[in-house]
């Protein structure tokens, strides 16, 4: 039995509005998904405990359950802070977080820590006979795709996430792969994901072409 895991990057903003026709991702594959507005059965449903998470599994018709361990970054003493005040505030330490994945200036979590947080989470996922998907924020999405990958955690910050964007994990005899795609909504405004994607490379391959692009 196999692990098929859909992971959804939160909306910044309303997410309302997003869901209705904002998001570039929306517009370019709500035709493909009005021809057949179908919602699948999740076996599992779960989703990061911000109140940003909430807020875009509501306005994708998920009743998900909170995880503490897909939350966001502990971000220490830059809580509450754009990170482009953090820049202009302390440009070094702000440097250094995004250089040395073990480094935490803030008082907080390391890219390192949340990278095995998230994949310790991914690992204990049992097998389940039908889909599952989360919403997160997207530093936890970046996290399982260094996992999945089997990346190195210098990786992180080389993964371009908007909101909205999808990415379906399937492991299957121990090995990940790694399906992107876009969230589509049907005529219908029930939620679709991206169809099972045929099999692909291994992990080894994905990591190479990975490594090929830093």
């Amino acid at each position: 039995m196999t692990v098929s895991l859909t992971i959804v990057c939160a909306t910044d903003g309303d997410a309302t509005r997003a869901l209705s026709g904002q998001s570039p991702c929306l517009t370019a594959l709500r035709g493909a998904g009005s021809a057949t507005p179908a919602s699948p059965p999740y076996a599992l449903a779960v989703r990061g405990p911000s109140a940003r998470c909430a807020h875009t599994a509501a306005a994708l018709g998920l009743e998900a359950t909170p995880e503490p361990a897909l939350r966001d970054f502990d971000y220490g003493a830059w809580d509450g802070y754009s990170m482009a005040d953090v820049a202009a505030k302390d440009p070094y330490r702000y440097s250094v977080w995004f250089t040395d994945p073990d480094a935490a200036p803030h008082g907080g979590e390391s890219i390192r820590q949340l990278c095995r947080r998230t994949g310790n989470w991914l690992s204990g996922l049992p097998p389940h006979p039908g889909r599952a998907v989360a919403v997160t924020e997207s530093s936890v999405l970046r996290a399982a795709l260094v996992h999945a990958l089997s990346a190195p955690v210098r990786a992180f910050w080389h993964f371009d996430l908007p909101p909205l964007s999808a990415v379906t994990l399937t492991r299957r005899d121990g090995h990940w792969r790694v399906h992107p795609g876009c969230v589509i909504l049907g005529r219908s405004g029930r939620w679709l994901v991206p169809p099972e994607a045929p099999p692909g490379p291994r992990v080894p391959e994905l990591v190479r072409a990975a490594h090929s692009g830093m």
